[in-house]
């Protein structure tokens, strides 16, 4: 099976590791694989001195975490929405009943900064949401100049940086960011299941709003200090996780962002090549999203019965292909002679 999915391929060593009979997890011995965890985590997103919430939960628990201990507290909110995720934040908040505004950027293209900050000043929200890399079309926009309109203004900035840890730099301490959501089944490369709010300095010294029973972050973060959850954890992914962030650790940010990066380079030259166009005015390393000319109503299907799979992207012609994983450039070459194939059929 060739997967350029979500969490994409992985390595029989971390796989292995989800076969091996369950420890009990309210020991010493897991707690002490909690603590390090946290740490390994802070140092790769660069927050030394923050905490990590773990939820076994995909990413929308850990928003919707953020939304209910601390978004409900604030004024007013203000999103940036430029797919499918930024409207997801959207939702929380609606649902939620806490108030917004929402800054639409068009299918793929970047943010008109300019634009954006002169509705933040007119909008007056003390808490902002975005994603770093919109998943639904691949655009990634640019933090460094979000994170500079948040501080003229005095907001909060909450990010979803669920596709882009690991994938795109990101140093979330220099950018000032108050809190960080992300997920274990993309740039860290193990099952779906686990998801983390990494709270900064800063945002450790906020009040939070106990609205919630599971996502308490009050309650989690109390019961981190023994390294535990307050409820039942995914004790096959913790484990699973350790061994990814013990590896990660190792080669290093920088290597693995260099080698996610050469491969979604690699796979773009092969669509120029082709003649697919790739929409995104800023593409992120994780994906690649590409319109194919035809056949695009069966080549999802006709590329599962060769067990190979790809992410539609909700559009029609679209698909989006992950560099996150294991992947070669001779796995790109053997995808991309594929979909030719079934598009000239």
């Amino acid at each position: 099976m060739k997967s350029y999915t979500f969490p994409g391929n992985i390595e029989n060593e971390i796989l292995q590791i989800g076969a091996q009979q369950i420890p009990y997890m309210r020991t010493a011995e897991f707690s002490t694989l909690v603590k390090q965890s946290e740490q390994m985590l802070l140092e790769l997103i660069k927050c030394p001195n923050g905490r990590v919430i773990f939820y076994t939960a995909s990413g929308t628990g850990a928003m919707e975490a953020a939304v209910t201990n601390f978004v409900t507290q604030r004024r007013k909110a203000y999103i940036i929405a430029g797919g499918s995720f930024g409207y997801r934040w959207k939702n929380l908040c609606e649902y939620y009943a806490c108030p917004n505004d929402v800054f639409e950027v068009p299918f793929a293209k970047d943010i008109d900064y300019d634009k954006l900050e002169e509705a933040v000043m007119e909008s007056q929200p003390d808490v902002f949401l975005c994603q770093h890399h919109e998943t639904s079309t691949g655009q990634l926009f640019d933090l460094e100049k979000i994170s500079k309109i948040c501080h003229r203004h005095h907001i909060y900035l909450v990010v979803d940086v669920i596709s882009s840890f690991l994938a795109d730099p990101l140093d979330m301490d220099a950018l000032g960011i108050d809190m960080c959501i992300t997920s274990s089944q993309k740039g860290l490369n193990i099952a779906p299941g686990l998801s983390f709010v990494v709270l900064s300095e800063r945002m450790l010294k906020e009040p939070f709003a106990q609205r919630g029973y599971y996502f308490d972050f009050v309650e989690n973060l109390k019961n981190l200090e023994r390294g535990q959850t307050p409820y039942s954890p995914a004790t096959s992914l913790f484990m699973q996780l350790h061994a990814r962030l013990e590896k990660d650790l190792l080669m290093g940010v920088e290597a693995i962002i260099d080698g996610v990066r050469e491969n979604a380079h690699y796979f773009r030259r092969l669509c120029k090549e082709n003649g697919w166009e790739v929409p995104a005015e800023i593409p992120s390393n994780c994906i690649t999203g590409f319109f194919v000319h035809r056949n695009g109503d069966v080549l999802f299907t006709e590329l599962l019965k060769q067990q190979i799979y790809i992410m539609p992207g909700g559009t029609p012609h679209y698909f989006r292909v992950s560099h996150l994983g294991v992947q070669t450039k001779e796995d790109l070459d053997e995808l991309a002679t594929c979909i030719k194939e079934i598009e000239n059929r």
